[in-house]
């Protein structure tokens, strides 16, 4: 029987990838539910193809849907308010939360609650709430088994090994401002940063990238993933993209993780756990790559990794304000209403005036969600 899907942000780039390992090993997996935001077009090609029983789409475009697809009698919900009735649902088997930003929070709690398989690319419903999502996985007995590439990278690294840990090196491209001197930063247009060096991926996080604020919100979610401390991870930037991530035992034994810059590779492997199918990619020629590096992260220079440490070592309610600010920020910057130093700017006034809630709620994470987009706000728009 095959796996039942659910691929919530089924047009964006983790989305459109997971549809192609789909594609690759049909008999292996049945996509159930789709879910999309904006790209409408690319939605209705999804349906037409794969013939979902589920669809959630922005409430603007769900009456042209259901006229379009009466046919295929297909049951539509807002995508905005009933995500999470999809990651939820009998039918599914694995939930693939490709979603961007804090909205995943509710589908992903949906999921675990439900026991589900959870392949997950979002980080921000990890950043925010981490701990509460974990605990709730550990008690409903679901599965998280991550889609970025790092994480992957550390998951597998980790999987069967019962030695203490030591330090996981979590590696870095560096982005497309690694080669560029800081004081250029400020002339840096939307066209310049969207131009990353080694991965295709959308404009929010490509943006992150560029700031290094990425991998901070990647530390923070390795610490939730894993059950590490603060001084267990160590971050490396390492141009090639190679290396995704390692692992170093308490014996000083060190696995790496190493594959081709596809997110077809992680995606198969959250997909498909514990197996391992070939994914038709070509396979990595490390004679190609006659010297691989690594280096520490210059914080000076990218100050937004330097506050994004910061906020995880503090913990409690102050990665999701550091989240929702930067969404907030981020956001300008795409639409060119600030350059792109001011990014940091404005999220680090954010996170300067936040009062920290240490054990919070899930009220109190969507309260302090609110309160830092209101925040921001304010301060792009003063």
């Amino acid at each position: 029987m095959p796996s039942r899907l659910a691929i919530l942000g089924s047009t964006g780039s983790i989305g459109v990838n997971t549809l192609k390992v789909v594609d690759g090993h049909p008999k292996r997996f049945k996509v159930v539910a789709l879910s999309a935001y904006t790209n409408i077009a690319l939605l209705k090609e999804q349906i037409k193809r794969y013939q979902p029983a589920y669809v959630a789409a922005k409430a603007s475009v769900l009456v042209q849907l259901k006229q379009e697809f009466c046919s295929l009698r297909i049951k539509f919900f807002d995508v905005e308010r009933e995500a999470a009735c999809l990651a939820g649902l009998r039918e599914i088997d694995t939930v693939v939360l490709a979603m961007r930003g804090a909205g995943a929070l509710a589908p992903f709690l949906e999921a675990v609650r439900a026991g589900k398989r959870v392949a997950a690319a979002n980080k921000e419903a990890l950043v925010i709430a981490g701990d509460l999502i974990m605990k709730e996985a550990r008690k409903y007995k679901a599965v998280i088994i991550p889609i970025d590439s790092e994480q992957s990278a550390i998951f597998q690294c980790l999987d069967g090994q019962k030695a203490p840990v030591r330090r996981v090196h979590l590696t870095a491209s560096g982005g497309p401002l690694q080669e560029v001197a800081a004081r250029d930063f400020s002339k840096m247009t939307v066209k310049d940063i969207l131009r990353h060096p080694r991965w295709q991926m959308g404009p929010k996080i490509t943006v992150d990238s560029a700031t290094l604020m990425n991998k901070g919100f990647e530390f923070i979610e390795a610490q939730r993933l894993f059950g590490l401390s603060f001084d267990q991870i160590n971050i490396l930037i390492h141009p090639q993209a190679i290396v995704h991530s390692m692992v170093e035992f308490s014996d000083g034994s060190i696995l790496a993780q190493l594959g081709v810059t596809d997110m077809r590779l992680p995606i198969q492997y959250a997909l498909t756990y514990p197996q391992r199918l070939d994914t038709g990619l070509k396979p990595l020629d490390l004679v190609q790559w006659q010297s691989l590096t690594f280096q520490k992260p210059n914080l000076k220079k990218f100050p937004a990794l330097g506050l994004a440490l910061e906020v995880a070592q503090k913990g409690g309610t102050l990665p999701c304000v550091l989240n929702a600010a930067d969404e907030e920020a981020v956001d300008a910057f795409l639409k060119e209403k600030i350059n792109f130093t001011s990014i940091y700017k404005v999220v680090e006034k954010v996170v300067r005036r936040h009062k920290i809630e240490k054990k919070p709620s899930l009220f109190d994470i969507y309260a302090a969600d609110e309160w830092a987009r209101q925040e921001a706000r304010t301060i792009l728009w003063r």
